[in-house]
C-alpha cells in the first residue's frame, strides 16, 4: 500500500474509536521523543506502552540485546497506553512510524483497518505456536496483524479466612447458583460478598464481559435473554448486599484496595494484582470466573501485540521481523511476562511459568478460555458497542433502568 493512500484512511472516525479501545489496565505516564525514525537507516525505533521502564530496566536492556543481534542500534521510546495510540496515528499521517509498535490489543484491529500495520503474511512473523484465542485478538478482516507479547485476564481472587469462617468450601462453586448461595452465607456471616468494577468507562464492560459471555450472549445482541441474566445477577447481588454499591464507581484499582482490606470474600480482578496479593496480609486463592451453568466463562484478554507497522521504505521489514522474533522468542517470552506479570501466550511458555509458579495455574486456566474484546471480527464496531454497554450496566445498577429495558436501550443505540 502506498504511503498516499495509506494516509488517506486514517480518518476521525478511528482516532475516535483509539479514544476508548484502550487496555483496561493502568500504566503510568511516560515522556520521551515522539519522533520514530532514527538518525540514520541503521537505527531502529521501537514504541512500547510501558513507561515505568527505564534505561536500565531488563525490559530495555532486552530491547538492546535484540537490537545488537539484529546488527542495528534500538531508539525506544514508552508512552501512556492511550497516548501510544493515538501517536501512532498521528505518525503514520505524517509517514513516520516507529519500526516495531507494541500495543495494546483491542487498538491492533483499529490500527489495522486504518492501513497502519503489516500482515503476518507480508512481514513473514512466525505465529504457529501462540493459543489461537489470544492470536484472535490480533486479527481482523482474515488477517493477522502482529503476535502477543503476553496476556493478562481477569479472575476472582477469594480470602480463604473469611470464606472458612462462613463455611464455604470453595471447591462447591462451580456456576453462578453456587457462587451467590456462598456470597448469602458470607452475608450471614457478617462479612461482604464481592467487590467489582462497573464504573462507566471500558474498565466497566471489561469486568462485566466475563459474566456476559458467561451467561451465553454475543456483543453484536446486547439485549438478548442471555445478556439480561448477566446484568440482573449484578443487580440482584447489589440489591441483596452482596455486592457493595461502590462498584459503581469503582475502577479495578479501587475495587482492589476494597478486596485488600480483608472484609471480603471475592474481588473480580487481574493478573496485574498478583504483587499487591501477596502484600495484602491475608491467605488467598483464585478462582476463574464460572459460566452461568459452568465450567468457566470466557474472561476477556488484555496485553500486547508486537506489530510492524507499515513503512514507506520497505527494505526496513526484513530487520524490523528480526526485532519481533527475537522478543517473542521462547526464553525473552518467559523473562518479559514474569516482568509484567503476564500469562505467555504459547503453551511451552506457559507449562514453564506454571512450573516455575504454581500458583500461576488458574491464571493459566483463565487465559486458555479467555476471549478477545474485538474478536469475532467486530474490529472497530466494538469501542461503540463497549460504551452502550457499560452505560447499561450504570443505568441498571443505579436503579434508572431495569436490566432489560438498559439493554433494550444499549442495543438500539449500537444499531
Amino acid at each position: 500500500m502506498n504511503s498516499f493512500s495509506r494516509r488517506r484512511r486514517l480518518t476521525a472516525a478511528a482516532l475516535t474509536a483509539l479514544a476508548v479501545a484502550t487496555s483496561a489496565t493502568a500504566c503510568s505516564s511516560g515522556s520521551g521523543s515522539t519522533g520514530a525514525k532514527g538518525a540514520d537507516s541503521g537505527t531502529y525505533t521501537i514504541w512500547d506502552p510501558y513507561p515505568q521502564f527505564d534505561k536500565n530496566s531488563n525490559w530495555v536492556k532486552l530491547l538492546d540485546k535484540c537490537g545488537t543481534q539484529a546488527g542495528v542500534k534500538v531508539k525506544r521510546t514508552g508512552f501512556d497506553t492511550s497516548d501510544l495510540a493515538n501517536k501512532t496515528l498521528l505518525a503514520a499521517q505524517q509517514g513516520n512510524s516507529p519500526d516495531v509498535l507494541i500495543v495494546d490489543n483491542p487498538v491492533v484491529s483499529t490500527l489495522a483497518e486504518a492501513g497502519v500495520l503489516t500482515t503476518t503474511d507480508d512481514n513473514k512473523l512466525d505465529t504457529s505456536k501462540v493459543d489461537p484465542n489470544l492470536l484472535a485478538a490480533g486479527q481482523s478482516g482474515g488477517k493477522t496483524y502482529g503476535t502477543p507479547i503476553g496476556a493478562n485476564t481477569l479472575a476472582l481472587y477469594y480470602n480463604k479466612e473469611v470464606l472458612k469462617k462462613a463455611g464455604v468450601d470453595i471447591s462447591s462453586i462451580k456456576d453462578w447458583k453456587s457462587l451467590t448461595a456462598a456470597l448469602e452465607k458470607v452475608k450471614k456471616a457478617g462479612k461482604k460478598g464481592i467487590t467489582f468494577s462497573a464504573i462507566g468507562t471500558e474498565e466497566g464492560s471489561f469486568q462485566f464481559l466475563p459474566w456476559f459471555w458467561g451467561a451465553g450472549a454475543e456483543l453484536t445482541d446486547l439485549d438478548s435473554a442471555q445478556a439480561v441474566s448477566a446484568l440482573s445477577l449484578w443487580k440482584d447481588w447489589l440489591e441483596k448486599g452482596y455486592a457493595p454499591n461502590s462498584v459503581l464507581n469503582n475502577t479495578q484499582t479501587t475495587s482492589w484496595q476494597e478486596f485488600a482490606s480483608g472484609d471480603y470474600a471475592f474481588g473480580e480482578n487481574g493478573t496485574w494484582q498478583l504483587a499487591g496479593a501477596e502484600k495484602a496480609g491475608f491467605d488467598y486463592g483464585v478462582l476463574p470466573i464460572p459460566a452461568a451453568t459452568g465450567p468457566n466463562a470466557a474472561a476477556p484478554t488484555g496485553g500486547e501485540f508486537v506489530t510492524l507497522p507499515v513503512q514507506d521504505d520497505t527494505g526496513r521489514y526484513a530487520t524490523s521481523q528480526k526485532l519481533a522474533t527475537c522478543l517473542t522468542s521462547t526464553q525473552n517470552l518467559y523473562d518479559t511476562d514474569t516482568t509484567l506479570s503476564y500469562v505467555a501466550p504459547t503453551s511451552e511458555v506457559q507449562d514453564k511459568q506454571v512450573a516455575a509458579n504454581p500458583d500461576l495455574k488458574p491464571w493459566v486456566d483463565a487465559v486458555k478460555t479467555a476471549k478477545g474484546r474485538t474478536s469475532d471480527n467486530l474490529g472497530t464496531k466494538y469501542p461503540k458497542i463497549s460504551e452502550q454497554m457499560w452505560k447499561a450496566v450504570q443505568s441498571a445498577l443505579s436503579g434508572a433502568k431495569s436490566p432489560k429495558d438498559a439493554l433494550t436501550s444499549a442495543q438500539s443505540a449500537v444499531k
